[in-house]
């Protein structure tokens, strides 16, 4: 087990109940919701583009990304409480850093895409928003990647090796 002072042992607890309890992250549970949403918003504007009547797969993709965006908020509030946990200049805080840059410029990108679908016509699926959607989907995908090595290669949030212990007893 690390000692109490030390860099990993601060990354690996939360720093208040509200960022969730020790081995159990309410960040990764949160970032379900934008990365669900905006992904089925891209389903219903595929499924817009081949409909008839488009109208309502516009709408639904619309509110999806307003939900996303809502869910994206949540998540950066709390993934910021576990970001303050990591240490200043070690690999795992710089890729804290970029996984954070990333995602706030995916959600400020939703924030465009929604404002442009919101001022589009309802009768037909916005192009420009479609690809905002795209764009925004290939960097949550690169944010995503940044967020396990976090997890998984640093430890971050991670119980330590003697409490992983106890579930191969």
């Amino acid at each position: 087990m690390e000692e109490r002072t030390s860099p990993q042992y601060r990354a690996k607890h939360p720093r208040t109940i509200i960022a969730g309890p020790y081995g159990h992250p309410f960040h990764p549970i949160l970032v379900t919701i934008p990365i669900g949403t905006w992904v089925a918003s891209i389903v219903f504007d595929i499924i817009g583009f081949a409909a008839e009547d488009p109208k309502p797969y516009v709408v639904a993709a619309r509110v999806l990304i307003l939900i996303g965006i809502v869910g994206a908020v949540a998540a950066a509030l709390v993934g910021f409480l576990d970001y303050r946990q990591i240490a200043q200049g070690t690999a795992a805080r710089r890729t804290a850093t970029t996984h954070m840059a990333l995602n706030l410029g995916v959600t400020a990108l939703f924030i465009v895409n929604v404002i442009v679908r919101w001022s589009a016509d309802d009768d037909d699926v916005s192009i420009i928003g479609f690809v905002l959607s795209l764009v925004g989907l290939a960097a949550l995908g690169l944010s995503g990647w940044l967020g396990g090595k976090l997890a998984y290669h640093y430890g971050v949030r991670v119980a330590d090796e003697s409490t992983q212990a106890e579930g191969f007893r």
